[in-house]
């Protein structure tokens, strides 16, 4: 099953980007008293009860200023539209939709609107509304505020949650109910056991060209137009006795640099393939080298602890000498610092040059993944990299690893049991990976050290 999308929407101004910070735990969302500062979606991971999600953000509406009427503030009307079109969007791709109101303004014309256009876009489906529409009613910092919630039933959204995003209060009940939906969500049939890599890219990498050479037929929709392919789109073969899934993605702009349409919710898709596969494929475009939207893309999949392999495209279209692809090679560590891990082929998809490299690299990569060390060989590795450079010392006090063990693979993650797990700095932490990727290098596969304390 994909991950599940939470969506925030309202009208600018109640609160929406506080309660997504106050969801995820991270400060993503700029939060502003000026109304209409949210104008690109925000995307984030969170977790209740066990459950997974995405929450999304999104811009205000304000259905007077979409008809005509006096924009709320200076300057948000050359982006109200725009808004609009980015909620809308959300909206078509929430499995959970929370209508955000302000407590502390009452009921307006622009929610009952607001609250009018989301039953508008709810289909019957087996008798129930989808997706679901949670009524939020949010700055309900005081008791007041909280004793004339009441009126918000006027909205016809049901019972509505009354919450403080500032100060945490509700948002408990809140996320119970959010998470209470997802048991109603459809499960996978069967388990899939094929190695899954997901294609993905910037617009117009060549993402599409790539998998159609791949399996040597055009099963994918291959144009110069960036965005073409919308979906995420799979597709099964067996190589050499492995069940494989390819799965084809939407390109993924930087935030910001969303064109309007149908690729503002591709950007989901994308994600949740990143969360599906175990290996992902960065296709980058050589005649523009690595930017930061390929860099950007690069944070996702480590962010997700995914494999990954990368894939310069367009090799055919630059002009070479004799240290072109050391130059090429260089620049990209440079910028995927934080993947020095990662293996890297340039190809032509359109020539097919190099292109059979890739789909064996990534079924190497996962073997990688799998990988398992002895507790002996873990050890004997701690011990001497210990020996050889002792971690700082902190307020007088330095970090004392004194054994460690993997408790996993996929990926491969080592527990370390030391004296006290903040005593560890992050260089110290860099350098204990390097030293297990002198001995195992884990190509292609991030390395998670987890730290427990231990009393002596």
């Amino acid at each position: 099953m994909a991950k599940p999308v939470v969506a925030l929407v309202g009208r600018p101004n109640v609160g929406k980007s506080t309660l997504f910070n106050r969801l995820t735990g991270e400060r993503l969302a700029i939060v502003d008293e000026i109304p209409g500062t949210t104008r690109d979606r925000l995307l984030a991971d969170a977790d209740w009860n066990g459950y997974s999600f995405f929450v999304m953000d999104t811009g205000g509406i304000d259905p007077t200023q979409i008809k005509g009427q006096a924009p709320l503030s200076i300057g948000s009307k050359d982006f109200i539209n725009e808004i609009k079109e980015q909620a809308d969007l959300a909206i078509y791709e929430a499995n959970v939709i929370l209508f955000v109101v302000d407590g502390q303004a009452g009921v307006t014309p622009a929610d009952h609107e607001i609250a009018d256009i989301l039953r508008r876009k709810q289909i019957n489906v087996e008798g129930e509304l989808r997706p679901p529409i949670i009524l939020v009613v949010n700055k309900a910092e005081s008791a007041k505020i909280r004793q004339v919630s009441a009126e918000f039933y006027e909205l016809g959204m049901g019972v509505p949650y009354v919450v403080s995003a500032m100060h945490g209060t509700g948002t408990g009940d809140l996320l119970d109910e959010v998470v209470n939906h997802f048991k109603d969500l459809p499960e996978e049939t069967e388990e899939d056991l094929s190695v899954k890599i997901a294609i993905v890219g910037k617009p117009n990498a060549g993402k599409s060209s790539l998998l159609n050479k791949i399996i040597g037929e055009e099963r994918a929709i291959v144009s110069e137009i960036p965005g073409t392919t919308r979906d995420a789109i799979d597709t099964k073969l067996d190589y050499n006795g492995i069940e494989v899934t390819l799965i084809d993605t939407a390109g993924i702009r930087r935030r910001g640099k969303v064109t309007p349409g149908v690729e503002k919710y591709s950007v989901i898709r994308s994600m949740n393939a990143i969360e599906r596969a175990d290996v992902a494929i960065l296709v980058i475009d050589a005649t523009t080298s690595i930017t930061a939207q390929d860099a950007h893309i690069a944070g996702y999949i480590k962010d997700a602890w995914k494999s990954a392999i990368v894939v310069v495209n367009k090799w055919d279209l630059i002009e070479k000498d004799s240290y072109t692809i050391n130059d090429y090679t260089a620049n990209i560590r440079q910028e995927l610092n934080f993947m020095d891990y990662v293996p890297m082929v340039f190809i032509s998809a359109l020539t097919g040059k190099r292109v059979d490299q890739v789909l064996p690299m990534a079924l190497q990569v996962q073997e990688e993944r799998l990988v398992r060390l002895s507790t002996s060989q873990i050890n004997r590795i701690i011990q001497n990299a210990q020996d050889r450079h002792a971690a700082p010392s902190k307020t007088g006090r330095s970090l004392r690893i004194y054994y460690g063990t993997q408790v996993r693979s996929d990926p491969p993650t080592f527990m370390l049991y030391v004296n006290e797990p903040q005593l560890a700095h992050f260089s110290y932490l860099r350098y204990l990976e390097n030293q297990i990727r002198e001995d195992y290098p884990f190509i292609g596969t991030p390395v998670r050290l987890v730290l427990k304390r231990r009393r002596e």
